[in-house]
């Protein structure tokens, strides 16, 4: 952990971890100056950013945490960026001012620091905020994003069951048993927010027809554009299976659908075996999107 104060061009080039371990497996807290010796016996000022990253990098320490003025990093609107992923570095307008502290951390996640929190020292309870809690409250910066898209696998029932369940209780869903769902476990897309399952969506393959279904995000994090990766990898794997036009039915999210390219359609339009089983109690709309 360090404060930022002066930064400089000297490099560390080696950090004593042995005598590092030695005091932390005594017990100690470990106050490091920004001080370093060169072999011929000159004396450097360091940088604090710099010698912080070189330390977590010889300790390979699980996180560095960063305590700065501000809450975190922030873009250039201002507002507070609550995850850096520095593998899609381009993809954030980053507000000027922090160059050092980013490549600092970006060093660290390449020499395998799993993650690096930017907090303020002037918020309480900041730091206990950022490590124990699911969204923290500084900016976590990490090599790869900590929330993946990916497909489900059968250790994923649980999660999806409750994420489902709350839907199907007010007959947004239709209800799916644990055994349907094991099933077609296979067509599920779930993302994966620090170990919770927190959005998923499910591809049915009609030939070259396929139904989008089953797209839900927990309510905590609905304010998102979760719901547009989810659908973004429902195309790409359906263009994978040569799928040429999606449809999905829906009594709640029509304007969303509405608003991602797809149209509404009459209900011949489903095929055949999907038009045999059409609920018309639940009165879905249905609407359609072609891939190419």
């Amino acid at each position: 952990m360090f404060t930022s104060s002066y930064t400089s061009n000297v490099l560390v080039r080696r950090v004593n971890t042995n005598t590092l371990s030695h005091q932390l497996d005594g017990g100690s807290i470990v106050v490091i100056p920004t001080i370093g010796y060169s072999p011929s016996g000159e004396i450097f000022y360091l940088g604090t950013k710099h010698t912080a990253s070189q330390v977590a990098q010889a300790r390979q320490a699980d996180k560095l945490i960063c305590m700065e003025d501000d809450e975190g990093l922030r873009d250039t609107k201002n507002g507070l960026i609550n995850e850096l992923d520095l593998s899609r570095r381009e993809e954030t307008k980053l507000a000027s001012g922090n160059e050092i502290l980013i490549n600092a951390c970006d060093q660290a996640c390449q020499a395998g620091v799993n993650r690096c929190h930017v907090i303020s020292y002037q918020t309480d309870g900041a730091l206990i905020e950022e490590l124990f809690t699911r969204d923290g409250c500084g900016t976590q910066i990490v090599g790869n994003s900590y929330e993946q898209i990916r497909p489900a696998s059968i250790d994923d029932v649980l999660g999806i069951l409750r994420l489902i369940e709350p839907l199907e209780s007010e007959g947004v869903l239709v209800r799916r048993s644990r055994e349907l769902l094991e099933a077609e476990i296979e067509q599920f897309i779930v993302i994966e927010r620090d170990g919770l399952l927190i959005s998923c969506a499910a591809l049915y393959a009609f030939d070259q027809v396929g139904e989008v279904a089953c797209v839900v995000t927990h309510p905590d994090y609905r304010k998102s554009d979760r719901g547009d990766r989810l659908l973004d990898a429902i195309e790409s794997r359906a263009k994978k299976l040569s799928i040429n036009r999606l449809f999905v039915l829906t009594t709640q999210s029509f304007h969303w659908f509405i608003e991602r390219g797809f149209e509404e359609c009459a209900i011949d339009q489903l095929p055949m075996e999907k038009r045999e089983c059409y609920n018309f109690q639940r009165n879905s709309r249905v609407l359609q999107k072609v891939l190419y």
